[in-house]
């Protein structure tokens, strides 16, 4: 029988990551992540982590009510480097506004645990930056 291709495991894990997020399962989100991830957003700032991931992860979350990330697409890009373009769709705690947010995620992959997202509000910023890291890790 032939081995799984690895890429879909990448890409599976990526997809798994996020549907806990949806279920608002943060014990499993966390479950994904190194013990030392770090989760940066270059707009703003990073989180180092588990502990300061999830605080990070629950406030965004907990800013809209009936949140729910759909996953656009996940490319495996090597070297343990996954691309992720997804939208963040819900209303805004305590409004009728609807938000809907594109945004574009490089995860780095080490020993099957995140270790390192960088998510960025510009796509093609955040598709650059996973090749360029895909291509260092080669």
């Amino acid at each position: 029988m032939p081995e799984e291709s690895t890429t879909l495991d990448l890409v599976e894990r990526t997809r798994r990551s996020f549907a806990a997020a949806n279920r608002s399962d943060w014990d499993a989100v966390m479950g994904f992540f190194a013990h030392n991830a770090v989760w940066a957003v270059p707009e703003l700032q990073a989180f180092e982590g588990r502990d300061a991931i999830r605080g990070f992860l629950e406030d965004w979350v907990s800013a809209y009510q009936d949140a729910d990330i759909e996953v656009e697409d996940v490319l495996d890009l090597g070297g343990g480097v996954a691309f992720v373009t997804a939208t963040l769709n819900g209303r805004l705690a305590g409004s009728t506004a609807h938000m809907r947010v594109r945004f574009g995620a490089t995860y780095r992959w080490v020993d099957d645990l995140i270790v390192q997202i960088a998510s960025y509000s510009d796509i093609d910023e955040a598709r650059a930056a996973a090749e360029r890291l895909a291509e260092e890790r080669g």
